[in-house]
């Protein structure tokens, strides 16, 4: 992580958001069930992460500069994922509806990622016109994510089940 740079807050998320579609298109393309678990494993902790540094500190950073509602979606969204983050976690390959699960993840995903960067309407487009530090809060974001990080590395287990990663979403 501190090898990269990001320009602002935006930046920070957008590269996240690449890299779990990239995640995703991977387990599609995945066969063996040792890859597709270790895959959606990874796709859940970098959301667990994600979605910790969004809720605890990009979303409440413009909480009243933005419209409600899109603050309000984007948390509802979260709290659909979430679900089927822990379903994933707590399933393997081999269960009736994993690969549907990592699937309809995929796509409120993407229906996520597309109303957050949506140009002019999106989140992102709302945000850039305030007057929050963005730059401040992707450093405040970096911290945070870099904390969590460690912590899903250091809980012992598959990186992608970190145990108070799973307690905060659970």
């Amino acid at each position: 992580m501190p090898s990269e740079t990001f320009t602002d807050a935006i930046a920070l998320l957008k590269a996240d958001h690449r890299k779990v579609e990239d995640l995703f298109e991977k387990f599609e393309k995945a066969t063996s069930s040792s890859r597709k678990q270790a895959l959606a494993h990874e796709i859940c902790t970098e959301l667990k992460i994600h979605t910790l540094i969004e809720e605890e500190i990009f979303y409440p950073a413009f909480r009243g500069k933005i419209e409600s509602d899109t603050l309000d979606e984007a948390y509802v969204e979260h709290d659909g994922a979430k679900v089927l983050v822990n379903d994933i976690e707590a399933g393997s390959p081999d269960d009736d509806f994993y690969d549907a699960k990592v699937k309809v993840l995929s796509e409120e995903i993407k229906h996520h990622v597309h109303e957050e960067e949506m140009p002019s309407e999106g989140m992102f487009a709302q945000c850039r016109k305030t007057d929050v530090d963005l730059v401040a809060l992707r450093d405040q974001m970096l911290t945070r994510k870099e904390e969590l990080m460690a912590q899903a590395k250091s809980a012992g287990l598959p990186a992608a089940q970190p145990t108070a990663l799973h307690l905060e979403l659970g």
